[in-house]
C-alpha cells in the first residue's frame, strides 16, 4: 500500500519508518496539512495518515474517495475534525490510536501546574541574567488542596492518582463513572467540583457536547482565583470568556497545552513572523498563563505506541482483517 501521510515531522517519519520497516507499505511523507487545498496531493495512494490540525471534512473526504483512498489512518485518539459520517457515505474507513501514553499527557499536565504555580519559568530566566531575587515568585503547597479532574479516562485517572500522592482532595466528573476512578477520588456534579476546586484539569474529548464546556457562565461557577488546565482539546474552553476571567481575577491562572485556533501556529516555527491571532496574543500577555504548543503528548514511549497501532491498522486493512481501533459515526 502506498500512504501519504501529511502535517508530518522529522520525528513522525522517524518512528513510521521504524514500525514499518517489516512491510511492504511506501509513505509519501507530507509536511503539508491535509486540507482542501492540499488533498489533491494523496493522488495515487490506497490510504492517508492524518493528525490533529488536517481537516477531513466532506468535501476532503469525497476527493479523497476519488483518488481510490479507503483507509484513513489517524494518529491520535480524537477525531473530532474528521467528519464520520461523510466518511462512512464515502466508503473510507477511519482508524484511530485510542490509547498510547495516558503517563505522557498526565506527566505534562502536572509539569504546567508545577510551572506555573510556582514560577519556576520565570525564575529559570531570571536567574540566567544572575539575578537571583526570589520575589514574586510565591507559590502555595499542592498538598492539601483540591483538586479537579474533568474526565476519568486512562489520562484522568493517571492524573488523578499522581494528584493524590500529592496530599490532593481528588474530586472527579465525568458522565460515565467507573470503578478505577471511584478508588482515586469523589465522583461529583460538575458545578460542586468547579465550586470547590483550587485547580482543575480538562481530561476529557471534544464532541458538541464538550464544546466550550467551559465558558463564561462555567468560570463565574469556579472557586475565585482557580487555576484551569487544559491538555486535551482547545475547544473545550471559551478563550475569550477565559480572559475575561483572567482579566477580573475570578481565573486565578490558565495553563494549556492545545488552543481553539491552534491550526497553522502550533507546530509551527513562527519565529520570523508577527503572529496574527489576537486571541492568542491577548492571551500571552498574562503573567498567570502558560502555554506549550501540544507537546503533552510528546515522549518516545508515546510516538512508538503511535506509529505501531498506525502500522498495526493499516496492515490490517491490507489484509482485510477487522479493524480493531474503527471509528464509526454515532447511530444517535
Amino acid at each position: 500500500m502506498k500512504i501519504a501521510c501529511f502535517s508530518t515531522k522529522p520525528y513522525d517519519q522517524h518512528f513510521l519508518t521504524a514500525a514499518s520497516e517489516d512491510s511492504a507499505h511506501e509513505f509519501l511523507f507530507l509536511e503539508h496539512r491535509l486540507d482542501g487545498s492540499t488533498v489533491v496531493l494523496a493522488d495515487g495512494c490506497n490510504a492517508v495518515c492524518a493528525f490533529v490540525n488536517d481537516t477531513l471534512d466532506r468535501s476532503v473526504l469525497e476527493q479523497l474517495r476519488e483518488m481510490g483512498v479507503g483507509l484513513l489512518a489517524m494518529r491520535c485518539a480524537g477525531v473530532n475534525n474528521v467528519d464520520l459520517e461523510a466518511a462512512a457515505e464515502c466508503g473510507v474507513r477511519v482508524v484511530r490510536v485510542p490509547r498510547y501514553s495516558p503517563y505522557a499527557v498526565a506527566e505534562h499536565t502536572v509539569g504546567l501546574i508545577l510551572t506555573l504555580n510556582r514560577k519556576i519559568h520565570k525564575a529559570y530566566n531570571r536567574v540566567r541574567e544572575n539575578n537571583f531575587s526570589i520575589d514574586g515568585f510565591l507559590g502555595f503547597d499542592l498538598h492539601g488542596r483540591t483538586f479537579g479532574v474533568i474526565g476519568t479516562g486512562a489520562i484522568g485517572r493517571v492524573l488523578a492518582g499522581i494528584m493524590k500522592g500529592f496530599g490532593c482532595r481528588v474530586l472527579l466528573y465525568d458522565p460515565y463513572p467507573n470503578e478505577e476512578g471511584r478508588k482515586l477520588g469523589e465522583y461529583v456534579e460538575l458545578e460542586r467540583l468547579l465550586a470547590e476546586s483550587d485547580l482543575v484539569s480538562l481530561q476529557c474529548p471534544l464532541t458538541p457536547e464538550t464544546y466550550h464546556l467551559i465558558d463564561a457562565d462555567r468560570l463565574s461557577k469556579m472557586k475565585r482565583g482557580a487555576m484551569l488546565v487544559n491538555t486535551s482539546r482547545g475547544g473545550l474552553v471559551d478563550t475569550s470568556a477565559a480572559i475575561e476571567g483572567l482579566k477580573s481575577g475570578q481565573l486565578g491562572g490558565f495553563a494549556l497545552d492545545v488552543y481553539e485556533e491552534e491550526t497553522g501556529v502550533f507546530f509551527e516555527d513562527l519565529s520570523q513572523q508577527v503572529v496574527q491571532d489576537d486571541v492568542l496574543s491577548r492571551l500571552m500577555t498574562f503573567p498567570n498563563v502558560l502555554i506549550t504548543s501540544h507537546q503533552a503528548f510528546f515522549t518516545r514511549e508515546a510516538l512508538e505506541t503511535i506509529a505501531q497501532t498506525t502500522m498495526e491498522s493499516i496492515d490490517a486493512f491490507d489484509a482485510g482483517r477487522a479493524l480493531d481501533n474503527e471509528v464509526v459515526a454515532s447511530s444517535s
